[in-house]
């Protein structure tokens, strides 16, 4: 095999490992925000019970404000009945009492009520707050993960662009041009064997003449139907009537 395609066979294996490690790196960023998403789900959980669990607290002491309020009221209108003289007076002070005291009763079964739901709403915010604890321990483990993948990733990356810059010197410029501009649109089959007499990229039938020349291995033959770098081994498998251009 020329030894020119065989530096292009290698730089294109450190091509692919190349942009496959870019590719996962790039998804990292998925994974990251799908590691995300639970927690972020178990906070919002969190948060309504608590909202919840404050709105019912809020509403029961105003509750309490009121029974006070009223309470202050019978005191008041006790002591009016008392300095009043007038029968009449008297009775629509004992009116006011009474209204004040059935007042009180039915906000104090408000609050019986609310004092139940607070007591519901405090079980739904542990659970919400055990659920969020496992969903940020998930989180914090699955970004260590990630963490990890990325830092070893990345040193994937450094060392075989480093092996890159090494093969790639020992190509020749024009060669090299050619190669990295198919790399840009035809990716990691920019360098691409024959089998069965057809393109290992585009799979389009070889003229015999480029098959033999690419046997023969005297210079860098190109597809002449995608432009990609063909090689032919020994191991791959030829129309029988190309050797006779051989």
């Amino acid at each position: 095999m020329l030894e020119v395609i065989e530096k292009l066979l290698i730089l294109r294996e450190r091509d692919r490992i190349i942009l496959e490690t870019e590719a996962e790196l790039r998804g990292l960023a998925t994974e990251r925000a799908a590691a995300d998403t639970r927690s972020h789900s178990a906070e919002q959980a969190h948060e309504a019970a608590k909202h919840k669990a404050n709105e019912i607290e809020t509403a029961r002491k105003q509750l309490e404000l009121e029974v006070t309020s009223n309470e202050e009221s019978i005191a008041k209108f006790a002591h009016q009945q008392l300095e009043t003289k007038d029968n009449k007076e008297y009775q629509a002070f004992a009116r006011e009492i009474e209204h004040c005291r059935k007042k009180i009763s039915d906000l104090e079964d408000q609050e019986l009520e609310l004092m139940v739901q607070a007591d519901e709403q405090a079980e739904v915010v542990a659970t919400a707050q055990k659920d969020l604890d496992a969903a940020n321990a998930d989180k914090a483990a699955a970004h260590a993960a990630i963490d990890e993948r990325e830092k070893n990733l990345q040193s994937l990356l450094d060392d075989t662009n480093t092996q890159r810059d090494e093969i790639s010197e020992q190509v020749d410029d024009s060669t090299l041009d050619r190669y990295e501009r198919l790399l840009t649109n035809k990716g990691p089959s920019a360098v691409s064997g024959i089998d069965h007499a057809v393109c290992g990229h585009c799979h389009m039938k070889l003229p015999p003449q480029v098959i033999v020349d690419c046997k023969h291995g005297e210079k860098v033959n190109f597809c002449p139907h995608c432009g990609v770098i063909i090689y032919y081994t020994s191991k791959m498998v030829l129309e029988a009537a190309v050797d006779e251009y051989d």
